[in-house]
């Protein structure tokens, strides 16, 4: 669609990132502000400019540090495309491919920041409906940003969705129906955190014929068994996110991710701290923080950082899962 140097309205199209089912990206510079930006550009560009928009308008309700940023959308020269912004690094597929299995202490960290990013989506009402290794992006220092959600859709338009959408390896067996729901995005993180254990599929994309064996179960090999080295309950936390049966899933991203902190904490715990002696000082600044805390938990969520590492935090953490500092 476009070509390396050419200029399209005020961005200058460096490079092609990729190309999927819906769109091919291009890496672009904004003349104006010296800044470089992804270029989103869909296949099909015959369709309604209402259609079109739909996509940005979707990822507009979706501000969060652990998903891929909306800037703008635009139409240059009878071409539409979304601009992006562009997060500098390699696809969790393509750091997969390099090493592997990945580190536990890093598969962990990764599925909490993308768990993260899947609760924020769940609770605007939008499912992924493609999540997958290719579409995670790592980033500098270990922040992994979910990008690609062209094939979302909100849940309140619908009971669920009901077009068969996804690839294959990573699909709920519900999602081969057409029929999947917020669950069926967990299954693919189980998929996904699978692959990050032990660098390996569970099993190919499954033939029609391998659905009923999907449905039981008997596709699947337990991850332990792929990677000795994994703890039983981290294993018990894929077989689960996996489970076949939606109602034998988690329901819910929150909940996945509580069970993997309390999980990493077993494995890894955080050494205890030197306690301070408490002032009749600490007991007032604490009482002021409890009235604030019960008035903040009225407001909507909204993201968090940690104070020491700067990644991002669950709406109820304390803790952060990834540096252990108290907040």
């Amino acid at each position: 669609m476009f070509f390396r140097g050419q200029l399209v309205g005020k961005y200058k199209i460096l490079s092609t990132i990729g190309s999927g089912g819906f769109g091919t990206v291009y890496l672009a510079r904004d003349t104006w502000i010296d800044k470089h930006v992804a270029l989103k550009v869909p296949h099909r560009q015959s369709v309604d400019f209402g259609e079109l928009l739909r996509e940005p308008r979707l990822l507009a309700a979706l501000g969060h540090p652990n998903i891929v940023t909306i800037l703008t959308a635009e139409k240059q020269e009878n071409v539409f495309f979304i601009v992006m912004e562009f997060v500098p690094g390699e696809t969790l597929e393509a750091l997969i491919a390099r090493q592997g299995a990945l580190d536990l202490a890093v598969a962990l960290d990764y599925t909490c920041q993308i768990c993260n990013a899947v609760d924020h989506a769940h609770r605007q009402g939008v499912l992924h409906r493609d999540l997958r290794p290719s579409n995670v992006l790592v980033a500098d220092r270990g922040l992994v940003k979910v990008a690609d959600f062209g094939t979302s859709r909100f849940l309140e338009i619908a009971a669920h969705g009901t077009t068969v959408i996804g690839s294959p390896p990573y699909m709920a067996p519900e999602q081969f129906r057409g029929r999947a729901v917020f669950a069926s995005d967990l299954y693919s993180l189980g998929i996904t955190m699978y692959q990050m254990l032990t660098g390996v599929l569970p099993y190919e994309a499954p033939a029609p014929a391998d659905m009923d064996r999907l449905m039981r179960g008997e596709l699947v090999t337990a991850p332990r068994l792929r990677n000795p080295k994994l703890p039983k309950a981290i294993n018990d936390i894929v077989l689960k996110a996996m489970a076949p049966q939606i109602h034998a899933r988690y329901q819910r991203a929150s909940e996945l991710l509580d069970d993997v902190i309390a999980a990493r904490r077993a494995v890894a715990p955080t050494p205890p701290r030197t306690p301070r002696p408490v002032s009749s000082g600490d007991v007032r600044a604490g009482e002021a923080q409890s009235i604030q805390s019960r008035l903040r938990a009225r407001e909507s969520p909204q993201p968090r950082f940690c104070w020491h590492c700067r990644k991002p935090l669950h709406a109820r953490s304390d803790r952060c899962p990834f540096c252990g500092e108290a907040q």
